[in-house]
């Protein structure tokens, strides 16, 4: 009730003023009034009738340090700082001893880019003001702009070692302390400030970001889930630890922060393609498939929901449609080596070998080093029956990747299929050497039995003599 009564009251005395003026009649109004109809046009961001209505408070009331605050703010939001600092020494003529006075001023001149003599106004206003975290807070801003960091760090940890409980302080910590690349450093300050105010939940959600950072991904989690815990309405947390949840692969706790995230914030083309991309790793392709489409709708411009929407068609073998999404998706992005070799696979299952083939080729010159290239292009020659022209995009991976065990064991299953003994052998041996455990990916190659015991005695013998 009150708060309705408060706005019918400032409609009627702003209502009287403009009849005044727009009729030229002379008024008088008391300095509360004043103030109501100033800061009344300045919400409502009408400066010049701001202006106005100070200027005709100053001829009633010249001697209200309030009135010429308010006027000073005025004429600095309609870029009048020279007049507004004029003002504002009018005012301290008057009162000496009020911190106000430093304080706007000091804004003024971090407006206007002079630096030191912002700070110079906030250290006056530091002496006399009961707000001293505030001051502090202004004093690191100005060192912000100034990239002065280190400086900034200290006034905004006395700042909110005075008032833990103001979040914008801590926001632009944050900020400081990330440009500045103080991780370690800014743990440390986030675990003791989170000792003295425990639920504060920017603190952990603060402290869940630089966790990210430096890949510490079950920590993460646990920061992020105390910052919800302790606002369930804090969207970007629950966002945070649905990332965090994808991260480490738990897709539905992933899943579910991100429709809560929904649920807060409402819909976007990130937060839908990330919905996607959890139902795609639970393997609820449809509705994958569905979130991807609703993410592309929301922006155009977004290639990997469609990528994404393509790899969900190919799962559910409507590879003719992941043809048309991957192709989207290339359109967008033509340079994306792994949009290219999954184009290459669908092209390869609706039967367009020739498209495949090339589509194989970009893929391995964008990333020459994506063995699963080689892989699965040497597989598509192989299974065409041209063992040599295998066994040469395996070589040109191995030129690429040499250390990489799954290229050694498929090679020596190609040298196999194309009678290469000699040559199979040394590179079975160069593949066990490397992974001894990846030779299973060697003995599912070859579904004979014969083949599979033979290779199977020499895989023993390397074991037993490499124990």
């Amino acid at each position: 009730m009150a708060k309705n009564y408060k706005k019918k009251t400032e409609s009627k005395v702003v209502k009287l003023f403009e009849e005044h003026l727009r009729n030229k009649t002379s008024f008088l109004f008391e300095i509360e009034q004043f103030e109501e109809i100033i800061n009344y046009y300045s919400v409502h961001n009408e400066l010049k009738k701001a202006l106005a209505a100070s200027q005709a408070a100053q001829s009633q009331f010249p001697y209200s340090i309030d009135i010429l605050i308010l006027k000073a703010q005025t004429l600095s939001g309609l870029d009048q700082d020279q007049e507004a600092l004029s003002t504002l020494e009018l005012a301290e003529n008057l009162q000496p001893n009020e911190p106000e006075i430093f304080m706007l001023r000091g804004s003024i001149f971090s407006i206007i880019g002079e630096f030191e003599n912002a700070i110079e106004e906030y250290e006056k206003a530091l002496d006399i003001s009961e707000y001293k975290d505030e001051v502090y807070h202004y004093m690191g801003l100005v060192y912000q702009d100034m990239e002065n960091y280190e400086m900034a760090i200290e006034y905004l940890k006395k700042s909110i070692s005075i008032n833990t409980q103001n979040e914008n302080v801590l926001y632009d910590l944050a900020y400081c302390l990330d440009i500045t690349d103080r991780k370690e450093e800014s743990i440390t300050f986030y675990t003791k400030f989170i000792n003295e105010a425990p639920y504060s939940s920017l603190a952990w959600y603060n402290l869940g970001i630089l966790y990210v950072k430096m890949s510490q991904i079950e920590n993460a989690i646990k920061a992020f889930d105390y910052a919800v815990v302790i606002d369930d309405d804090f969207g970007s947390a629950h966002f945070n630890l649905g990332n965090a949840y994808l991260q480490s692969e738990q897709y539905q706790k992933a899943l579910n922060e991100f429709i809560r995230t929904m649920d807060i914030e409402g819909p976007g083309a990130e937060l839908y393609f990330l919905i996607a991309t959890a139902y795609q790793h639970i393997e609820e392709y449809e509705l994958g498939l569905k979130y991807y489409q609703k993410s592309s709708k929301l922006d155009s411009l977004y290639h990997e929901p469609l990528f994404g929407a393509g790899i969900c068609l190919g799962k559910l073998d409507r590879w003719y449609e992941a043809v048309h999404f991957f192709n989207k998706a290339l359109k967008l992005h033509i340079e994306n080596a792994l949009y290219w070799r999954f184009m290459a696979e669908a092209d390869y299952k609706v039967g367009n070998l020739v498209s495949s083939l090339d589509a194989y080729e970009e893929s391995a010159m964008l990333n020459p080093t994506d063995f699963q290239t080689w892989l699965d292009w040497s597989f598509l020659v192989y299974e065409q029956g041209d063992i040599s022209k295998a066994i040469t995009l395996i070589e040109r991976g191995l030129y690429e990747l040499p250390e990489t065990a799954e290229l050694h064991y498929r090679i020596t299953a190609y040298f196999l299929a194309n009678g290469m003994h000699k040559e199979a052998l040394k590179s079975l041996e160069n593949a066990l050497v490397l992974n001894f455990e990846k030779h299973i990916d060697l003995l599912e190659f070859f579904t004979e039995l014969k083949m599979q015991k033979a290779l199977y005695k020499i895989i023993e013998k390397h074991r037993k003599e490499n124990l």
